[in-house]
């Protein structure tokens, strides 16, 4: 009994693992068949030993086949339309041999690689074989996952792709042109626009590496930029370019820069025809910037003020421009070197704040005229004009003025010139003695005569002689202020002008020059000297 018993318990055992273990068979075989759920449609999922790789086959550079993983890695790298090269351009920044040894497979029939994913990154590995009938397989693998899982969140893996995709249409978008540089100055990434660029300057389909488009500055501690130009058809495009390191490879940035070259150009030529224009001025000029150093002068400030031409190319200070005037004797000579200072701080604030200008009395006799203009940004502009012979002129014309003054002061007839407007133009001495102050126009002259007068016919004479339209001349005689008999004369000048002559009558004055008649008056016109123009 205890042995039959011991076999039960036996054969319980093992029937009870049997159908453990073929529950277990029927579950995975169920497991296997389900769609989507076997182990051949889950490849590269977590709980698998081994991620599937990366296979392309080739025909030339058509795509033939490929996985999914390889058809997916495809659609990421995007344009050119070209299979071949669009593998090419992610090939070859992690396979920097793969050009030259793709070359050498149809003699060698397989050609095995290693690379890097990027910067830190594990290591690549690329097996091509040649399979006849123009025929080639390409194998990528990642040898660090080939027996580990990846677990990524699909949550986080999408808002990853959506922000990758936004970066990349963002760079392919944007005008201007970015590339990647290796070690070796190769480049081994660019955007829609540096490609499109690259295409245009091509004869036929762009191979790798891309060429390089421009000579872009070198990184360094400080910013890195300089200005290359790119031909293309006989047109000529201008950049600004900057270069940012990443790691070992540096980033490359070219902005358009036409516009700025064009506003550059325009003030060049702006700058080059008005120094044409200032070198041909008699005038001096000197143009101070807002720190107050010579920016601009002209050959004539060299000639005006004696200075060496070398002195004004070194850019020098204001004051010490004006005292190198000083010492070249080209500044009116001061009482002491203070006050001369503040007279020259006083001439750069005027200058600076307003429209500002000063004659300078040199020792050497010569007369200058310094005018100070302002500019918006800050910048003080000096003119120096020699106005020598002006004053000279200007001397001589007031010398004969002030002699003629004398010569009219001199004569014994009063004097009165009056403008067809009916201003006073003059008078001289003999007439303010005569009339008292001289009126200011002839209507005032009319008022005084008038009131000092007698009123007579001789006056009423005058007054029509004064506004007769005709400009023949006109005499005759009336009373004067202290009863005397005076002769007039009234003569037409140029520009509309009437010059009244006032003479005295030889004799006693009358007593009552009212109660003469026409006839007599013209008696009395005879008495006077033949100088009155009377018959």
């Amino acid at each position: 009994m205890d042995i039959q018993g011991a076999g039960l318990v036996a054969m319980a055992v093992l029937c009870g693992t049997a159908s453990v273990l073929l529950a277990v068979a029927v579950i995975r075989l169920w497991d296997w068949r389900q769609p989507g759920q076997g182990r051949s449609s889950r490849p590269g999922h977590a709980l698998d030993g081994q991620v599937q790789p990366m296979v392309f086959l080739f025909r030339g550079p058509q795509l033939v086949d490929a996985t999914p993983p390889a058809r997916g890695l495809l659609d990421r790298i995007g344009a050119p339309d070209d299979d071949w090269m669009r593998l090419m351009r992610w090939i070859g920044p992690r396979f920097p041999d793969a050009p030259d040894r793709l070359a050498l497979l149809s003699r060698l029939g397989r050609v095995e690689l290693v690379g890097q994913q990027g910067q830190g990154s594990a290591t690549l590995r690329l097996v091509a074989e040649d399979l006849g009938d123009r025929l080639w397989r390409l194998t990528l693998t990642d040898p660090g996952a080939e027996h580990a899982g990846i677990v990524v969140d699909s949550m986080s893996l999408q808002a990853m792709e959506e922000e990758l995709d936004l970066l990349r249409g963002a760079l392919d978008q944007t005008p201007m042109l970015v590339w990647r540089l290796d070690a070796q100055d190769r480049v081994t990434w660019a955007n829609a626009a540096y490609l499109r660029r690259a295409e245009a300057r091509a004869e036929g389909a762009l191979g790798w590496p891309l060429p390089r488009l421009l000579d872009a500055p070198k990184p360094g501690p400080g910013v890195s930029a300089r200005r290359a130009a790119l031909e293309d058809q006989g047109i000529v495009s201008w950049y600004d370019c900057h270069s940012h390191a990443m790691g070992d490879q540096v980033m490359m940035f070219a902005l358009p820069a036409d516009a700025a070259v064009r506003a550059e150009r325009s003030l060049r030529d702006f700058v080059q025809t008005l120094t044409k224009t200032f070198a041909d001025l008699p005038i001096g000029l000197a143009i101070f910037d807002q720190r107050r150093n010579l920016q601009l002068f002209n050959p004539a400030l060299i000639d005006l003020t004696n200075l060496p031409t070398g002195f004004l190319t070194a850019r020098p200070s204001l004051f010490d421009f004006l005292d190198q005037l000083r010492e070249q004797r080209m500044v009116p000579e001061p009482k002491d070197y203070r006050s001369w200072r503040q007279h020259m701080a006083n001439l750069e604030s005027a200058a600076a704040t307003g429209h500002h200008v000063e004659t300078w009395s040199l020792p050497g006799g010569q007369t200058y005229r310094v005018t100070g203009r302002p500019h918006p940004d800050g910048a003080v502009a000096f003119l120096f004009e020699n106005i020598t012979t002006e004053m000279s002129l200007t001397r001589k014309f007031r010398a004969e003025l002030l002699l003629g003054a004398h010569v009219l002061d001199g004569l014994d007839d009063a004097l009165a010139v009056f403008a067809a407007t009916g201003q006073l133009v003059l008078s001289n001495n003999a007439y303010r003695r005569l009339w008292g102050a001289a009126p200011a126009t002839l209507a005032d002259a009319l008022t005084t005569w008038e009131g000092a007068a007698p009123h007579g016919p001789g006056f009423t004479a005058l007054r029509e002689a004064l506004q007769a339209p005709d400009p023949a001349q006109h005499a005759g005689a009336m009373a004067g202020p202290q009863g005397q008999l005076l002769g007039w004369t009234v003569t037409a000048l140029s520009g509309g002008r009437q010059m009244l002559r006032f003479r005295m009558a030889s004799g006693q004055p009358m007593t009552s020059v009212q109660a003469i008649s026409p006839p007599d008056e013209l008696a009395a016109l005879r008495m006077l000297p033949n100088a009155m123009g009377a018959d």
